[in-house]
């Protein structure tokens, strides 16, 4: 087997050997493209959401150097009429760049190198092929299909890696672009290529407003179309995976669910999910593999509004964001709305495309995103998140001077981000000193209950031994008119559909002042 021609199934057979979800209808959108206008196709997604997966799964297929029906049998693609037609029956040339980048780092004839050890190697596996001195990657091809009689299928894992990884050298970013188009666009690529497929974590690089590779198709967490449910697990995946490995589901539904892409509703990260069923236990495996420092770096940018868009969304709300700006380079980030996409791309935000919103979508992410604030130069929200595991329990205590000591002492901090403008920025900032309450509890913001909106209710998560809380804010009033509100707009009437195991909590802020005052109490019908 090859290194780059005909790399054979093994790694897909490595795959298999693990806890495989089934995932082979990708490879029946991929056969309705071959040998039309549509053959090129770029499916670009977040760190350890299964592109080399796909990768190699779709090179097992392909790949007419090895036979695959064994690895393939009891799969959905055997039921489709395309399987036998297309099943190892293509020469592949598949290009993982991250081992370039990796093995000619610091090259400045990164690109050159790269096409010479491709060379290099088709002319082993094609020796009656005579090239000249100047041909380039695309010559050989060309050359060795009119031979043949045969095309390729090209598979690309990581194709924005050199985007990712040169940031401060345009001339190899450039040549690279040019590599790429010299090879996919144009007529001869038609005679070279069945089938194209480029997986990354960026969607191709715009110049100006137009992409640079315009005839592929693309697919991304941003725009799925039709390949929505490949783009991680569902929650048919994860309750199949939850019963065999009797485990909670609910418990993975609060580490993992939450990427809304497409259609799709619920997807979860299916490298943490396999992790924890096969482990026992939830934890943080996708941030463990992750870019810390570059979450760090864009979060902290001076965009106006950004960091109180962080800081909202780290206490569970959503904000909005234009994606169309952002020019699919990590290193041209120019926005608040830049900076919002690319942590979308990574996975430390999920989108909503329908409301054109971004947000935290699951525990395992969170917890990765208060680590990068906490590292921060953010000390009023640090000190908040550090102290909120004691305020819940002060709070729980029923012990009203500590919670309204602790809330004083966060907020005398004059590197506060969110200044008591209002309830709404009280309401954020109480929030924010609540944050560990998360691990507990579901946290609604203005819930709808009784005949009005409550401003915080704590909702106990399932198996969880605890009160709920509804907490009612007032600013430049008192706690006691917190309280009342409470009991005369009826907000326990949604709550008690969960639990007649209720605290009411009236916070007030007197602006004049800058003292808090806080009244806890048990609820009695």
């Amino acid at each position: 087997m090859g290194t780059y021609i005909n790399k054979g199934h093994g790694n897909f057979l490595e795959v298999l050997g693990d806890e495989y979800v089934d995932k082979t209808g990708l490879i029946l959108e991929i056969n309705k493209t071959l040998n039309s206008e549509r053959r090129y196709t770029c499916v670009t997604r977040c760190r350890r959401f299964g592109k080399s997966m796909a990768a190699d799964m779709l090179c097992a297929y392909y790949d007419k150097s090895c036979d695959s029906h064994e690895l393939f049998n009891g799969l959905l693609i055997t039921s489709d009429k395309s399987y036998e037609t297309h099943l190892n029956k293509y020469p592949v040339l598949k290009l993982d760049i991250t081992n370039f980048t990796t093995k000619y780092k610091e090259d400045p004839q990164i690109i050159s190198l790269l096409q010479k050890d491709v060379i290099e190697e088709l002319l082993t596996v094609y020796p009656t092929v005579i090239c000249g001195e100047r041909d380039d990657l695309m010559d050989v091809l060309i050359k060795i299909c009119a031979q043949s009689g045969e095309k390729f299928i090209c598979i690309i894992d990581e194709w924005d890696a050199v985007l990712r990884e040169y940031e401060n050298d345009n001339k190899i970013e450039d040549e690279f672009i040019k590599l790429l188009r010299r090879l996919f666009k144009g007529d001869e690529s038609k005679k070279v290529f069945a089938g194209v497929y480029m997986t990354g974590i960026l969607p191709i690089k715009k110049y100006k407003t137009e992409s640079a590779l315009n005839n592929f198709k693309e697919y991304s967490v941003i725009s799925p179309k039709k390949l929505d449910k490949y783009f991680g697990f569902t929650k048919a995946d994860v309750r199949m995976l939850a019963e065999k490995y009797d485990m909670p589901y609910e418990k993975l539904e609060k580490w993992y669910d939450g990427y809304k892409i497409g259609n799709e509703k619920s997807i979860f990260n299916p490298n943490s999910v396999i992790n924890a069923v096969l482990d026992g236990e939830c934890d943080t495996y996708w941030g463990k593999t992750g870019a810390y420092d570059n979450v760090l770096k864009y979060i902290q940018m001076n965009f106006d509004g950004l960091k109180d868009d962080i800081i909202r969304m780290l206490v569970g709300e959503r904000v909005g964001v234009d994606t169309t700006k952002f020019q699919n380079d990590m290193h041209v980030v120019e926005s608040k709305d830049d900076v919002l996409t690319v942590l979308i791309h990574l996975g430390y935000l999920a989108y909503d495309k329908d409301e054109q919103q971004c947000y935290i979508p699951n525990l395992e992410v969170g917890i990765e995103m208060k680590n990068a604030v906490e590292a921060t130069s953010w000390k009023y929200v640090s000190k908040a998140l550090q102290s909120s595991r004691k305020l819940l329990s002060d709070t729980l205590a029923m012990n009203e001077e500590a919670v309204a000591s602790a809330l004083e002492s966060i907020h005398q901090d004059e590197t506060s981000i969110l200044s008591y403008n209002d309830e709404e920025s009280l309401s954020c900032a109480i929030s924010i000193a609540y944050y560990f309450a998360k691990n507990d509890y579901i946290i609604h913001r203005e819930l709808a209950s009784g005949k009005g909106f409550a401003d915080l209710v704590f909702i106990p998560r399932k198996h969880i031994d605890k009160p709920a809380m509804i907490v009612e804010l007032k600013y430049d009033k008192d706690a006691d008119t917190a309280i009342s509100q409470i009991h005369r707009k009826e907000y326990h009437g949604k709550v008690l559909e969960y639990t007649n195991n209720l605290l009411l909590v009236g916070i007030n802020y007197d602006k004049n002042n800058k003292k808090h005052t806080c009244i806890i109490e048990k609820y009695a019908e």
